[in-house]
């Protein structure tokens, strides 16, 4: 492999992990899986991937392409977008274009897009000349059991001297077909497709005599033929100088490949597997961080650094392998996605593991204390033991937001690790009848962690209880008889009015600007289709509603649990009036902050968390949100997390309902001239906006076809499950939900780990030392424009000198060697887009050895690529000639200055490597 790829005969392109999905991928995750494998190949080759392959994503983000630049890719490929909009492109040989995929970085990191033609990535199988497929000679592969004989399914004919010059005419046809929709006189023509040269001996020893043949007679067919890679491609390319044009920062979703195959159903497939994936990464979000510090802060610690690195691995691989466009977009099969799922279970026990034993190493305690660890999910309290929670607050910000644990009793008391009360409410469950949910009022710093203990008392009560109020089952079809009967939930920035009659919600009024909106929410489901002869179907990638979605309940169970800190409101959507079990159900919490913390971000939010399922079979469940805000049916999503999305509603011949449906990763918001309504999700889901002041979230499909394609390959949908996916609604003027979404989306994503541990009745008070460490914790805290966006310790052996990487590499000096634990990895995300904030969208400059002081003195700073594999100042992109920069000229990225300073701009995602002061 060295041999082959030092002569350029072997290239790795996009080098990631995987290909990952564009639809439904979070930045972060993106970016890991490239980091992943960018990090191993230059590792074992020296080798850096320069061009992209993303042939396979159903649909291209923007996002994509500004990621590829800031990595220091030359050329950026795709393939699936909109058959219509290629038919367009195709015809007026607009094919090729310099893209500025982010509106604030836009010429600085602009790449080169090719987009595959109508052929897309695989070899036109059609012969004039054989009924048999052309050009696969090795056929069809067939797992896991080859043929005995090695005669596979479908082969093509081999090729003889009898049909040598059929096969060539054949070819030469397609290739200039092809030459026709492109500017330059090259043409990239894929030879292979899915799963293609398993048995390569036996498709080169064909290749090779029709290539040798189209050569021989090059004057008569007018075409040459030569193996290449990607990167020959781009450089014939690059070398014609030609002028491109340039596209802005439109993406290319959601992908149709004929009128009733809208590419939209994936937004939601599987949706159990996406929310987890999503918490996985949130978890490693916060092991790295948690690791990296211990690392640093406590040099004579007793945990091992290898089997942590390994146990951090574990989960950075899992998490990576779940981004594959048949991962996290849940268009594999069953036994696949149980694949993802026990790697991705492992790797977050791995760091739950590795969390607490850090935890146990830092307070001295005994080695045999007992540890439940437990991240979001409600841990066990045992009534005869005082419980203590650590809370970790994985953002580099201070966050003050609820934990809740599962507790046995009402009667809970609350304490800080110093023994003063600390606010909790505790209610009833929603999960079962026995047991209790006890609210907890966290406020801790940035990449800092508390201890509380939980004890039960008698008599003296610390902790509110919350109390119930249930409301008659209501009938749906009989409410509009009976005049309005309104009640209020309030907080200090929201007032939410419901409706005796119905028992559902009818406005929200915002108390700061005094504005109010008529608001109300149903679920409702599409009807699918799932028989082929009737039509068209709805499967794991397509959704195809054969009507408009209908309403699913005709009753609405009410209950309020009201208390001092949180309001929560449960209803239950029945099929009737009189049946035993609801199907839907959505429980909205509104937050109360007491005088003394600051509660802005926990104020603005109404979070709901919902019950859906176990569906029926070809239904898609939406929730439909109305507003009286004149949105005249304008919706933005994001991309990734990173950037936004202007999605105006479109009319289509066909299938208008699923090709506007778009991915929201993490936000999508509708408003008027002054109100904005903003989504926020802890993982990705449908979305679209059917009516005016309407926005609907898909959030669960239960589906089965008789598609022979999915059958062959167990790609049904047949998913009984019930979900329970979690958005932040916050409503406000605009203004104000532009100072509030992007940190309270990071919020959602990363809320705090918590951790579950048990003490001996006798021990009232925590050792001082744990006290002291805690509290008086260096916090690193960087402006809420900012994201600390990765701090971790990847253990890569590489030299950050390129020429001695290569020296090694090839002196064979690089196999051996333990991780190196001295090489840590910051990265800073400017959260905002040039020009979106008087305030928040101004540069800022950061100080990283004053930002970093809690992890030690800080000796030297690198400033890298993306993936870490380029030192920025020698990296020299191609710069592609365009009508805004006549001079084809290379580009260099971003200054850093010598004093630890660095100043990041909207948008910007800067990445260090940072090294300290050994103690």
């Amino acid at each position: 492999v060295h041999q082959l790829l030092q002569e350029g005969r072997l290239e790795f392109v996009i080098g990631g992990q995987v290909m990952h999905d564009e639809a439904v991928t979070l930045i972060d995750d993106q970016i890991l899986q490239l980091t992943e494998g960018h990090g191993f190949l230059y590792e074992t080759f020296g080798f850096r991937p320069q061009f992209s392959w993303h042939v396979d994503p159903f649909g291209a983000s923007a996002t994509t392409p500004t990621l590829f630049a800031l990595a220091g890719f030359n050329a950026h490929l795709i393939s699936r977008i909109d058959y219509d909009l290629k038919a367009d492109l195709q015809k007026n040989k607009k094919l090729q274009f310099v893209w500025q995929g982010s509106p604030s970085l836009s010429e600085r990191q602009e790449i080169f897009t090719h987009v595959m033609d109508q052929y897309s990535y695989c070899t036109p199988s059609q012969l004039p000349f054989s009924n048999r497929s052309g050009f696969f000679w090795n056929g069809f592969a067939t797992f896991p059991d080859p043929p005995k004989d090695g005669v596979y399914p479908n082969m093509s004919l081999p090729v003889t001297d009898a049909n040598l010059h059929l096969y060539a005419q054949t070819m030469v046809a397609n290739i200039k077909e092809r030459a026709a929709w492109f500017q330059t006189g090259e043409v990239l023509w894929p030879w292979g497709c899915d799963k293609q040269f398993f048995n390569a001996s036996v498709q080169y020893s064909n290749m090779d005599l029709l290539v040798d043949y189209i050569n021989k007679h090059s004057a008569e067919f007018g075409v040459t033929v030569q193996y290449a890679t990607v990167s020959d491609y781009f450089q014939a390319v690059y070398s014609r100088n030609l002028t491109w044009e340039i596209r802005d920062s439109q993406d290319f979703l959601p992908y149709s490949t004929e009128p009733f195959q809208a590419w939209t159903g994936f937004y939601t497939s599987r949706s159990t597997l996406k929310g987890i994936a999503r918490r996985a990464s949130s978890l490693l979000y916060a092991g790295e961080s948690f690791f990296t510090q211990y690392v640093w802060k406590h040099p004579e610690g007793s945990v091992c650094k290898y089997k942590a690195l390994k146990q951090l691995q574990s989960l950075r691989w899992a998490v990576s392998e779940v981004q594959h466009h048949d991962g996290i977009t849940g268009t594999e099969s069953p036994k696949v996605k149980d694949m993802y799922l026990n790697n991705l279970m492992y790797g977050m026990l791995n760091v739950k593991k590795l969390m607490a034993s850090i935890i146990f190493d830092i307070n001295n305690a005994k080695k045999n204390g007992e540890v439940y660890s437990s991240v979001y999910t409600k841990g066990s309290g045992k009534p005869d033991v005082d419980l203590y929670v650590v809370v970790y607050n994985p953002l580099a910000w201070n966050i003050t937001t609820f934990v809740t644990v599962s507790v046995s009793s009402e009667e809970m008391s609350v304490y800080d690790e110093l023994g003063y009360s600390v606010p909790a409410q505790v209610q009833s469950s929603v999960e079962s009848q026995s047991t209790y949910d006890l609210y907890i009022l966290v406020s801790i710093n940035g990449l800092s962690y508390r201890k509380y203990s939980i004890k039960p008392v008698e008599g003296k009560q610390s902790a509110f209880i919350g109390s119930s109020v249930k409301y008659k089952r209501r009938d749906l079809t009989r409410a509009g008889q009976q005049s309005r009967r309104l009640f209020p939930v309030v907080n200090n920035c929201y007032q939410i009015v419901f409706d005796q009659n119905t028992n559902l919600m009818h406005s929200i009024t915002e108390r700061e600007t005094n504005r109010t909106v008529q608001f109300t929410q149903e679920f409702l489901e599409y009807h699918v289709n799932g028989d082929t002869k009737k039509g068209p179907i709805s499967d794991n990638y397509l959704f195809a509603p054969n009507a408009s979605a209908v309403p699913v309940s005709k009753a609405v169970g009410l209950e309020v649990m009201s208390g001092s800190l949180v309001t929560e409101i449960r209803q239950y959507f029945y099929s009737n009036v009189t049946s035993q079990d609801y199907v839907y159900a959505v429980y909205t919490r509104l937050y109360s902050v007491p005088e003394g913390y600051d509660g802005k971000l926990l104020c603005h939010r109404i979070e709901q968390e919902y019950s859906v399922g176990p569906l029926e079979l070809n239904r898609e469940a939406v929730l439909r949100t109305s507003t009286d805000l004149n949105t005249k049916q304008l919706l933005y999503t994001d991309n990734n997390g990173y950037q936004m999305q202007k999605r105006p509603f479109k009319a289509y011949v066909n299938n208008t309902v699923a090709r506007n449906y778009y991915p929201m990763v993490q936000t999508a918001y509708i408003e008027d001239d002054s109100t904005r309504l903003m989504l926020l999700a802890e993982r990705a889901h449908g979305v679209s906006s059917q009516g005016n002041g309407q926005v609907e979230v898909m959030l669960h499909r239960r589906l089965w076809n008789n598609l022979q394609w999915n059958l062959n390959n167990n790609l049904t949908l047949n998913d009984s499950s019930v979900v329970r996916p979690v958005i932040w609604l916050v409503l406000g003027a605009k203004a104000v939900t532009n100072t509030l979404y992007r940190t309270s989306a990071l919020a959602l994503e990363h809320r705090p780990v918590v951790m579950f541990g048990a003490l001996s009745g006798d021990k009232p008070k925590l050792p001082r030392q744990l006290q002291q460490d805690s509290v008086h914790d260096f916090a690193v805290t960087v402006p809420p424009n900012l994201h600390l966006q990765t701090l971790s310790i990847p253990g890569w052996r590489y030299s950050s000198d390129h020429a001695e990487q290569v020296r090694s590499i090839r002196g064979g000096k690089q196999k051996q060697g333990d991780a190196d634990f001295s090489r840590v990895l910051l990265r800073i995300r400017h959260l905002y887009e040039a020009g979106e904030d008087p305030v928040l969208s101004q540069p800022v400059m950061v100080d990283l050895q004053s930002l970093l002081k809690g992890l030690g003195s800080v000796m030297s700073v690198e400033e890298r690529s993306l993936t870490g594999t380029w030192d920025v100042n020698t990296l020299e992109r191609w710069k592609w000639k365009t009508a805004q920069y006549q001079g084809k000229r290379f580009f260099n990225s971003t200054e850093t200055s010598e004093d630890f300073k660095v100043t990041v701009h909207p948008k910007e995602i800067r990445t260090f490597f940072v090294y300290f002061q050994v103690q």
